[in-house]
């Protein structure tokens, strides 16, 4: 399967390209995005030959249906990596919370969060990739909170490239603080930035598309790509576990194979509903997906409104600041698949020139046959994490919690939802500490302990042990000032 581009070609770059060229150079012509020049088609046979699957078995087997060009042996090593979560037989469980609630948990990975789910195997498909070609290549990586600590856990080490990692300074937990100030190894270089994670997404797009880096770089003998989910290699692990998830509820007998669910996703750059709608468009039955946002509301008033609007917007800092983003990347590929490339790079420009797009009521109403959605804030979030640890004996992080409203708001109450838990409780624990036993400001080692005591839950070995870590990653700096950083390090 080849690879073709979100805002059409510039005739700079070819028309088409392989999967392994597609995640190895992810901006596309006109600073587009990646997408499958078509979706392969799993239907009922698929889901049914999968049952009684394995998480790998299912995985291997989706991965082939996109005929990417990457060895079996290499796909085996990467999927392999699934061996080492909570559950090696059971990657991502499924739990039921409510009468016809179940959330998907996507945090058993080794920094108990979603990114490990894709970023594990993406880590050793690149790495092979490089070496392959004897290439080099720097890897940029913006986050949030949780991409940062995923891409250096699966990148530490790896022949052939190093990474560059950009974080707001005083924008992630402190759990994901020191997830990332702590690494050591030689390939990798923390950089908190004084801004906000658009800032950094914006810095991490401009290198991406900047000849002049990539220059400086090639001086060096070194090529650049990119771990946030701008790149498909990322997005390709991310449908896996939407399937999983359904096929679990047919396994636990909550529905029958065939019948819709809602899938409801907290989201933040649009990579794990993206994983949804392609997941949906490729056969799997759902209804809707309804997309959970935080204060920072751009996608609920793009779905409800068809106004992209960031004119008067500024990012605000929230109780879930994994989702503290307003330029949502991964948009763009649902605005391709849905009105195709002249309208997507029409209203991408507009975007970027002006802030603003606008779509048609046309086009508003094909985005909201595939999605709804609504937000909710930390005061609602946090009563939702204290109400169904102790009515429903669940403990939910806050990014999860935003589901927990739009659940209530835009689904029909007799049809299954599948809800995607994002991070585990350790990653948020001040909000959540907060939330069950109203205790205001504790650092997160208190605030640890005191959810432990308070839910009798083990906090994991690989959390407990940062607070005694060296941190040897303590560059902060000015946002203007990233790209001589990076290059110094290099």
């Amino acid at each position: 399967m080849n690879f073709i581009q979100t805002r059409g070609c510039d005739k700079n770059k070819p028309q088409s390209v392989t999967f392994s060229e597609a995640i190895l150079s992810p901006i596309a012509s006109f600073g587009g995005l990646y997408v499958p020049e078509s979706l392969p088609e799993l239907g009922e046979e698929f889901l049914n030959k999968h049952l009684n699957s394995s998480y790998k078995e299912l995985a291997s087997d989706m991965l082939g249906r996109f005929e990417i060009d990457i060895e079996k042996s290499v796909i085996d090593e990467a999927l392999a990596l699934y061996d080492k979560f909570d559950n090696p037989s059971n990657p991502v469980p499924v739990v039921k919370v409510k009468e016809n609630l179940y959330v998907s948990e996507l945090y058993h990975g080794p920094t108990r969060a979603f990114k490990d789910m894709a970023l594990q195997p993406f880590g050793v498909v690149l790495s092979s990739i490089a070496q392959k070609r004897n290439e080099h290549y720097l890897i940029l990586a913006a986050t949030s909170g949780d991409t940062g600590p995923a891409a250096l856990e699966t990148f530490k080490n790896r022949a052939n490239v190093q990474v560059a990692c950009l974080y707001p300074n005083g924008g992630t937990s402190d759990v994901q603080r020191l997830q990332m100030v702590t690494e050591d190894a030689k390939n990798l270089k923390v950089i908190g930035i004084n801004g906000v994670f658009d800032d950094a997404q914006n810095a991490l797009k401009r290198l991406l598309a900047s000849d002049e880096f990539k220059s400086a770089l090639k001086e060096k003998n070194i090529l650049l790509s990119a771990a946030n989910s701008v790149n498909f290699g990322r997005i390709i692990f991310q449908i896996i576990y939407h399937i999983h998830s359904y096929l679990e509820l047919v396994r636990q007998k909550g529905i029958v194979m065939g019948e819709k669910v809602y899938l409801n996703v907290p989201s933040g750059n649009f990579g794990n509903a993206l994983g949804a709608y392609y997941a949906w468009k490729m056969g799997l039955p759902v209804l809707k997906i309804v997309i959970s946002s935080n204060e920072n509301n751009v996608l609920t008033k793009l779905i409800k409104t068809g106004k992209y609007d960031l004119r008067d917007s500024h990012v605000v800092s929230t109780t879930s600041p994994a989702m503290d983003i307003l330029k949502s990347s991964n948009v763009e590929r649902v605005l391709y698949d849905m009105f195709g490339y002249e309208r997507t790079r029409e209203l991408m420009e507009s975007l970027e020139s002006k802030n603003f797009y606008e779509l048609s009521a046309d086009e508003l109403a094909q985005l909201q046959n595939s999605f709804d959605a609504d937000f909710c804030n930390g005061k609602e979030g946090k009563k939702y994490i204290k109400d169904t640890f102790y009515d429903n004996g669940y403990l939910m992080d806050p990014h999860t919690a935003t589901c927990m409203k739009s659940y209530e708001t835009c689904s029909n109450p007799e049809i299954k939802t599948i809800a995607y838990s994002t991070a585990e409780w350790t990653k948020f624990s001040p909000v959540i500490a907060n939330a069950l036993t109203g205790e205001v400001d504790a650092q997160d080692i208190k605030a640890l302990v005191a959810i432990s005591k308070e839910a009798k839950l083990e906090i994991p070995p690989m959390i407990k042990e940062l607070f005694s870590k060296e941190i040897v990653q303590k560059s902060v700096i000015e946002k203007e000032d990233i790209e001589k950083e990076i290059l110094k390090f290099l």
